[in-house]
């Protein structure tokens, strides 16, 4: 890859083309789409080899993860962050329980709502799959540059369907806590 910002190859880039003033033939979409696949699951890959000494699967990381951004998370939420079943996200909220990794308390206000936070383990082992994750994730930002993760950021929100889009957002700002407003400078 070429870092728009210095024009120049980047940093242990895989040397991938630039798009094609036609990239929105089936050949560039499918290109984007292997592209997605193959980077997904080598960003993973360290991921699941923790996980693994754990038994436990993605949807687990899933759930840490999320669980992690957003102290007292509503079980409701989590459903709709990570579109399962209520079902699917029983099984795996009774294992990270069972597990010590997560605790569940009663809402404040409605007792039949359900909060969920990390224990101190949980938020151990989230900060080590997080940590295999940021590592491969950064070294491939570095690598591409401001610009192109700029681009990669907006074909990324641009596969969430509208209705998400919210939530998304509203998690972010969430993790960065109170805007604060700008300094003079």
């Amino acid at each position: 890859m070429v870092d728009a910002s210095s024009g120049s190859p980047g940093r242990g880039a895989f040397p991938a083309p630039a798009a094609s003033p036609l990239f929105l033939r089936e050949a560039e979409v499918r290109h984007g789409i292997e592209l997605l696949y193959f980077g997904y699951a080598a960003m993973i890959r360290g991921a699941d080899r923790i996980l693994a000494r754990h038994r436990l699967g993605r949807a687990h990381h899933r759930a840490l993860y999320f669980i992690a951004r957003r102290e007292n998370l509503a079980v409701s939420e989590l459903l709709r962050l990570l579109s399962i079943t209520k079902q699917s996200l029983s099984r795996v909220l009774a294992d990270l329980v069972r597990l010590g990794l997560v605790e569940t308390r009663v809402g404040p206000t409605d007792r039949r709502q359900r909060l969920l936070r990390l224990t101190d383990a949980g938020a151990a082992l989230e900060a080590e799959l997080f940590e295999a994750l940021r590592t491969t994730v950064a070294a491939a930002y570095e690598a591409a540059g401001q610009t192109a993760v700029t681009g990669f950021w907006a074909v990324l929100s641009g596969l969430i369907p509208p209705e998400d889009r919210a939530l998304v957002l509203a998690l972010d700002r969430a993790a960065r806590g109170p805007e604060r407003p700008a300094r003079a400078t």
